[in-house]
């Protein structure tokens, strides 16, 4: 697959942007477990102009990482134009156009997913971009505003034209939010369409190595995006990747693994926002950790009850000697 002049793997399975979760160490353990390209979070382009700290500091990404994409968000297209060139000096390969976030405080505003009320606006900001960075500007989109409003056809076609290099779609309208089921079909349309020139990579509840390889296979798209199925199991990748490379389906990791890739997820956000904010941010890995185990709702319950840093750790080792020797 080529985008904007790189070329990529072929069938990349990349890890979706998400708010608070795309951390650097979040990406760093995807990264670990074979995903082929990363996102930031959501970068707020209104914010990063204005050098506000924690919005600066989504920007550290590292070589090991690449390929790597920070993605951006705002209406203003002068706004849009100047925080793309920050992101440019911090040597990203690509700058990503969020064009897809659902929730109210941004899509409300009018970014993110909001711009599906705007198509204008939507393809002048792309326009901007392109023009004023090197690195090669894609985007993330949704199907529409509301059902029955499918404008993800018309979007893909503009914005290929103002210079957008690849384009991810989230199976859903905004107003469906994250309920419901992906629709996929439009996407497989838009994959086959001889019109769109560029990729288009397929988002919506790929939660498994099946139906990462039907999205391919079925709906032809040029790489496939996994967002929630990644947290708290980071490993999806490398079940994916062994599964569209060799038809096999790998267990989850040992109980033990588990842990220890938990355990590192919860000290690096205890590291990076203290021990009390930490310890509250790594409780959405803990949420979906240790699927499979049987009677295990009490002990998650105690995981994500536990108050202190030390306290999750000796909760955790009790899983390892519990559960994985």
């Amino acid at each position: 697959m080529i985008v904007g002049g790189k070329v990529m793997v072929d069938r990349p399975v990349i890890l979706a942007p998400m708010e608070e979760v795309t951390t650097r160490h979040f990406r760093a353990a995807c990264k670990a477990f074979g995903a082929d390209w990363l996102y930031s979070e959501f970068v707020s382009a209104d914010a990063l102009v204005r050098s506000a700290r924690k919005t600066v500091e989504k920007l550290v990404i590292s070589d090991g990482e690449r390929p790597v994409s920070v993605q951006i968000y705002g209406r203003d297209v002068a706004t849009m134009v100047e925080a793309a060139r920050i992101v440019e000096t911090v040597s990203p390969d690509f700058i990503d156009l969020n064009f897809g976030c659902p929730v109210k405080r941004v899509a409300g505003k009018g970014a993110g997913a909001g711009m599906m009320r705007d198509i204008p606006l939507m393809v002048e900001v792309a326009r901007q971009v392109a023009r004023a960075v090197r690195v090669p500007v894609t985007a993330k989109t949704r199907l529409g505003w509301e059902a029955g409003q499918l404008l993800v056809d018309e979007v893909a076609l503009r914005l290929q034209d103002v210079g957008v290099a690849a384009l991810a779609v989230h199976g859903r309208y905004r107003s469906q939010m994250y309920g419901g089921e992906a629709d996929w079909e439009p996407i497989a349309r838009l994959a086959r369409d001889p019109r769109v020139r560029v990729p288009v990579i397929g988002n919506g509840d790929i939660d498994s190595a099946e139906r990462a390889a039907i999205a391919f296979e079925r709906h032809g798209v040029a790489g496939v995006m996994i967002g929630r199925a990644a947290i708290g199991r980071p490993w999806i990748f490398r079940q994916v990747k062994h599964y569209l490379e060799r038809g096999e389906l790998l267990p989850d990791p040992p109980v033990a693994k588990q842990v220890d890739v938990l355990a590192s997820l919860v000290a690096s956000s205890c590291e990076w926002l203290g021990e009390t904010r930490g310890v509250l941010h790594a409780r959405r890995h803990v949420a979906r950790s240790f699927k499979g185990i049987a009677g295990f709702r009490e002990r998650r319950v105690e995981m994500l009850q536990a108050p202190t840093l030390a306290r999750l750790m000796e909760l955790l080792d009790r899983v390892k000697e519990e559960h994985g020797g």
